[in-house]
């Protein structure tokens, strides 16, 4: 059997393993990542909405070929219609982008092998390599060949059906009720507000939300994500979907150009993602934002401390939590608090029915905030509804 060596091997190229590589090979490490499928960034399972705020520090350099759309801002709308804008007023750089993945995961990956990263495709993980009960590397599929890479330290950046965490015994299981369902489709022929991604509450997507998310000025994301308890058959994401679609003005005489379902993980923080020899990044560690489900922004900066955390692991020689410990406490401090928060609002989301929806939308929009994120928004909620928030009012 074929068998080769690095200090590191990262399993997936989005863009959690990407910024992973790329940062540790800036900090000298020896790294193979690895991709199951044949192009990097497709199939696309995302609705493609960034914001710019996180870029510049993971070291991304905006490339007009991957931003699809540059947008004013956002629209929350409630089931009865009530509209609250988001905007640079209020949002800052956290305005941003529609992005095209398929450019956005190459320009990254491109990055990562500029930085010295060896880039293997068609390269699918079979297991974990384990000597004298270390991690010593993965085995694979590549190309159909069977092959071992020996490695000091695995990252599984392989996305929300993680085998890594899986085959390490680092639990990322997850309950119905933390997991959305969600159906897409690029849709085209539509007349529509494409200076804005709009999302949509209530009953036209049980749990979760509707979006619309601008890629042209006639072709936008339009998709869903519906709780997955909520769901009674399978067929049910895309029902909802094409009803809304064909209830919706602008919209009902859309044609789609391709179509996409996946889950996504809406769950409170995972207690460790990280042992000797291995890390978890991204959606593999189930670090996506709870109330969006959006998780691009939240994947880099995470690889970005686990590539550092590799760089100081080649420098000491020493692939165990006693430095591996450094990437759980960086990303934690940045991420694990909105994290809590918005899973706890999520929480308490789903159980509203569309007319207390509607009347949360009509007083945010009312009243206003000056700097948005969900805490000042459920600051505002506290204010005219504090029954809402009485759970979780120390975090407001």
């Amino acid at each position: 059997m074929k068998q080769m060596k690095c200090d590191a091997v990262v399993v997936g190229a989005g863009p959690a393993g990407s910024m992973t590589a790329k940062w540790a090979a800036m900090g000298g490490v020896d790294v193979i990542m690895i991709e199951k499928r044949q192009e990097i960034g497709s199939p696309i399972r995302c609705g493609e909405g960034i914001s710019k705020a996180w870029l510049e520090e993971v070291g991304i350099e905006v490339d007009p070929k991957w931003i699809a759309r540059d947008i004013k801002g956002a629209k929350l709308v409630s089931p009865s219609g009530f509209t609250y804008f988001v905007d640079e007023k209020n949002a800052g750089n956290e305005v941003g982008w529609v992005v095209d993945r398929v450019f956005f995961d190459k320009a990254l990956a491109r990055d990562a092998a500029k930085a010295g990263v060896k880039i293997m495709l068609k390269t699918a993980a079979t297991g974990l390599i384990w000597k004298d009960g270390q991690i010593a590397g993965v085995k694979a599929i590549s190309n159909g060949e069977e092959i071992e890479i020996l490695a000091d330290a695995v990252i599984g950046a392989d996305g929300f059906e993680s085998q890594i965490a899986r085959w390490a015994g680092i639990d990322t299981s997850l309950k119905a009720n933390d997991i959305l369902t969600c159906f897409q489709y690029r849709l085209t022929n539509i007349e529509y507000d494409h200076d804005y991604c709009e999302f949509v509450l209530g009953s036209a997507a049980p749990g979760g939300y509707v979006w619309v998310f601008p890629k042209t000025e006639d072709t936008a994301n339009v998709g869903l994500g519906i709780l997955t308890p909520l769901i009674k058959n399978s067929g049910d994401p895309k029902a909802y979907l094409d009803k809304f679609i064909a209830e919706t003005p602008g919209l009902q005489n859309g044609q789609p150009l391709e179509s996409v379902a996946g889950a996504v993980s809406v769950c409170a923080p995972l207690d460790s993602v990280s042992m000797d020899q291995l890390m978890l990044v991204g959606d593999a560690a189930r670090q996506i934002d709870p109330i969006t489900g959006g998780g691009i922004s939240n994947s880099c900066v995470a690889g970005m401390f686990a590539g550092k955390a590799l760089a100081k692991a080649k420098e000491t020689n020493d692939y165990t939590m006693n430095v591996f410990q450094e990437y759980e406490d960086n990303w934690r401090d940045r991420l694990e608090n909105k994290l809590w928060r918005n899973w706890m609002a999520k929480e308490k989301l789903v159980t509203l029915d569309d007319s207390i929806l509607d009347t949360l939308i009509k007083s945010i929009s009312e009243v206003g905030v000056e700097k948005l994120s969900v805490r000042n928004l459920l600051a505002i909620v506290k204010q005219t509804h504090p029954e809402l928030v009485k759970e979780f009012e120390d975090l407001i």
